[in-house]
């Protein structure tokens, strides 16, 4: 039984003319993409003093409770230590805005009343605007000036379910799988040359379609704004609880020293 698929022969100035620029242009586009995010980028703000004492008294705490199974710090001083945090946040001490007023439940924090938060919105919305404008245009170009194009053929067989993603635009049911059209090929380098933007740019680089189907807000308002907007006073609230709890697990690393140290060199009679 014959074959019903088409024999075709390309000119070479569709390679020339149409499939390298076509390569060129988006290899191009995307570095020139990478440079110009990093110029959008803001630089990250400084943490103001009081916010920078609320989380170094967070993490003095968590120290403190990391090491209380066996700790290195004697009964005396761990006991005050964890007294005074337990003591300030009770308080409110170490709050950046000073101890709640009234004693009624206070209200979460508002991200939007943040300025950071919103630095980090705004630097989101022109990423995205970098990542999506040049995509766009790229796509207007191939479909005006080349739509219908066949550009290549690939050199490996391939099944019949491949025809619908590598021949986009052109509905030629007897041309064989494996030519490629315009519009595919330019699908196939927007997902295909992240390898080479990794090879060019390095890891994590702002070119790659990867940075395309992100968030448009979740890796630049991570990057412009790195510490979320918290409720220290809960977390205060919480700490204080764990303190009490590591109490009652606390053990000094010094404690019958001497013994376990007379046992080891045989100067003293082990444990029955």
């Amino acid at each position: 039984m014959a074959s019903n698929a088409v024999s075709l022969y390309l000119d070479p100035q569709i390679r020339d003319w149409v499939l390298f620029p076509i390569t060129l242009v988006m290899i191009l586009v995307g570095i020139l993409r990478h440079y110009v995010v990093i110029l959008l980028q803001s630089q990250p703000k400084k943490l103001q003093r009081g916010a920078i004492r609320e989380q170094r008294a967070l993490a003095r705490s968590n120290i403190l409770r990391a090491t209380s199974a066996y700790s290195p710090i004697p009964p005396p001083f761990y006991t005050s230590i964890s007294t005074h945090l337990s003591e300030a946040f009770t308080a409110g001490t170490y709050l950046k805005d000073g101890p709640p007023k009234g004693d009624g439940p206070t209200s979460p924090p508002n991200p939007l009343s943040d300025p950071g938060a919103m630095d980090g919105m705004m630097a989101g919305m022109k990423t995205q605007m970098v990542m999506m404008v040049p995509q766009m245009v790229i796509m207007g170009w191939i479909n005006f000036f080349f739509q219908g194009f066949v550009l290549i053929k690939l050199p490996f067989p391939l099944t019949l379910g491949f025809k619908s993603m590598l021949q986009r635009g052109i509905e030629t049911p007897d041309m064989d799988v494996r030519w490629v059209s315009s519009l595919s090929w330019y699908f196939l380098n927007f997902f295909g040359l992240n390898g080479l933007y990794r090879l060019l740019l390095g890891d994590g680089n702002d070119a790659s379609s990867q940075t395309m189907n992100a968030s448009p807000f979740g890796g630049a308002n991570a990057s412009a704004n790195p510490n979320p907007v918290q409720d220290f006073n809960k977390l205060f609230k919480a700490e204080k609880d764990h303190l009490e709890f590591s109490e009652a697990t606390y053990i000094w690393v010094g404690k019958d020293v001497e013994d376990r140290v007379l046992r080891k060199y045989g100067k003293l009679a082990p444990l029955q």
